[in-house]
């Protein structure tokens, strides 16, 4: 489903993974499921660094190069020689940001196809060579993939939010957390299995991603996604990569707040008039912090939680 779906791998793809071989998309991806077609799996030796893998792509004649978007915006902060025969990047593990597409598509004049998936259900929702997906979603759910998306009540009608869920029939869900009933049990509804992904559905079926529940906004009682006022931050050219959280400023009230990587520092004026020109008013940040790195788990994914808890258990004024 993932070769078709998202790959359009085939045997005579020489594919690159950038990612360490500790978790299912690095793994899956980048050694077993070429080898699995008879494709080559171009693996890079110890020690190489982000801004080697451009020439590393040229000299092995690599056709799909496959990293999680961390690892885009490294390798593309140095030039990228012509690499002759490339066919498409791949992105899963966290959400594309436009910029680092954009930059990708500029530098090696081909798409990037990204995918969304979790340990549970590897990746299952995809944009692929053979059917893209449209701007700004994740793409649809592969052929032969059961999923929905669900509310309180059942699922929801098209464009409105609700949590991504796995059904139990689908070939590609686990069957359960070993030795761990219970917590199995908590994940579902019924046959459905809630993976905690906010996500809206068009009537074609392409899923735009909202973010975590857990990393949901609230701004006057409206729910804000942080993949939006990241997505207008990331715009910056002086910002490399940016978190937007829900902070708590004293005992009853939240503020949405705004960590970013830099390349200099940047008056916060400038910050706020620059993102005013692209999000409305309310889904703007009242906090920008300036910090050397933002938090990120084994498979690079932002913990925005570990922002909002630090923020809020630090000193105030």
């Amino acid at each position: 489903m993932m070769w078709d779906g998202w790959y359009g791998l085939i045997e005579s793809d020489r594919l690159l993974h950038a990612g360490a071989f500790n978790w299912t998309y690095t793994l899956g991806t980048g050694l077993l499921d070429p080898w699995t077609c008879g494709a080559t799996a171009l693996i890079p030796g110890h020690g190489v660094t982000p801004d080697q893998l451009g020439r590393l792509m040229a000299e092995h004649g690599a056709t799909i190069f496959a990293a999680a978007p961390g690892l885009y915006r490294q390798l593309l902060r140095t030039p990228v020689p012509p690499v002759h025969g490339l066919r498409h990047g791949l992105s899963a593990g966290e959400k594309l940001p436009d910029a680092t597409r954009t930059a990708w598509e500029h530098a090696t004049g081909t798409p990037v196809h990204e995918a969304f998936g979790m340990s549970e259900c590897s990746t299952f929702i995809s944009g692929a060579p053979m059917r893209t997906a449209p701007h700004g979603t994740l793409g649809y759910p592969q052929d032969g993939r059961r999923v929905a998306v669900l509310g309180e009540d059942g699922p929801v009608g098209f464009g409105e939010p609700g949590i991504l869920s796995v059904s139990n029939r689908d070939p590609g869900l686990m069957l359960g957390y070993w030795g761990a009933p219970e917590e199995t049990r908590a994940r579902f509804r019924g046959e459905w299995f809630l993976t905690g992904d906010l996500v809206s559905m068009a009537a074609e079926g392409a899923l735009t991603y909202l973010g975590r529940a857990d990393d949901m906004m609230n701004a006057g009682g409206v729910r804000v996604s942080p993949i939006e006022v990241e997505s207008a931050l990331n715009a910056h050219p002086a910002i490399v990569e940016s978190a937007a959280a829900e902070v708590t400023v004293k005992a009853d009230t939240t503020v949405i707040a705004a960590f970013y990587v830099a390349k200099g520092p940047i008056g916060a004026d400038e910050l706020e008039r620059f993102v005013a020109e692209r999000l409305a008013r309310y889904k703007c940040p009242r906090i920008y912090t300036r910090v050397d790195t933002l938090p990120k788990g084994p498979n690079g994914k932002l913990l925005r939680r570990a922002l909002r808890d630090d923020f809020d258990e630090g000193p105030r004024d």
